[in-house]
């Protein structure tokens, strides 16, 4: 992060977060140098309400179209500020419908607001005393919402220095191609490699994103492993059959 592409103050020093990954890490050092200083900008949402409506609008939607759909839910709010949970709740499902939102989305949204005036999501000065563990188990409570989405908000809306998302796509393709694998890392393989980066393995993961930009077309040659079954019989020139389910006596 650089301070100079956010007004909010960054909770870590940069300089120091390449230093020690670069010691930690060769193959991530030649990729520091290669990408130059790790720099994004911090969402700058004024609550936790706010930053998760806007998370859930991207889930499975394209970064544009969620962008378009999201606006639309600002404009349902007075004086053309985002709608308080109070007046998302009174929103018709139609209305929630007509600007863009799924019928999951639309349960999503309202069990947000309504565990936010219970409670439930913290406002943003709490959520900046809890520890990573503390929001996650929190969050993770309203519809919609995974620990991918948390572990998004620690990152991009706290500036949290040390959280792995092991389950991003990108993660785990970036760290394919950075140490020069021919398939993604199952989560637990590459939170285990991750150790090596602490206390700065948001550091880490922003280059691993980067790695996949810098592959260009070339990124698509990263796929999932196969299964071990898959690869032995393959291995053999022997068709795979599906294994046989059998039905459990009820």
């Amino acid at each position: 992060m650089n301070a100079a592409t956010s007004a909010i103050p960054l909770p870590f020093d940069h300089a120091e977060a390449h230093a020690h990954l670069s010691r930690a890490d060769k193959r991530l050092a030649a990729l520091i140098e290669r990408v130059g200083e790790f720099q994004f900008k911090l969402d700058e949402c004024e609550s936790v309400y706010e930053s998760l409506l806007e998370a859930i609008m991207h889930q499975s939607i394209a970064g544009k179209a969620a962008r378009a759909i999201f606006a639309r839910i600002q404009a349902l709010g007075s004086n053309g500020n985002c709608p308080t949970p109070e007046e998302l709740l009174r929103v018709s499902t139609r209305t929630l419908r007509k600007v863009g939102l799924s019928r999951a989305k639309v349960a999503a949204v309202r069990d947000l607001a309504q565990k936010t005036i219970e409670g439930v999501v913290p406002t943003l000065a709490q959520a900046e005393k809890m520890t990573d563990q503390e929001l996650v188990e929190r969050l993770i409570s309203v519809r919609g919402i995974g620990a991918w989405t948390v572990e998004m908000f620690l990152i991009f809306r706290l500036g949290r220095p040390d959280v792995l998302p092991i389950h991003d796509y990108g993660v785990q393709k970036g760290w394919a191609i950075t140490y020069r694998k021919k398939s993604i890392p199952k989560p637990k393989d590459l939170l285990k490699f991750g150790e090596r980066w602490r206390p700065y393995r948001t550091v880490a993961s922003w280059y691993m994103w980067r790695a996949v930009q810098l592959a260009g077309k070339d990124a698509r040659k990263i796929t999932k492993a196969k299964p071990a079954r898959k690869r032995a019989v393959a291995a053999k020139g022997v068709a795979v059959k599906p294994r046989t389910i059998r039905k459990r006596a009820v």
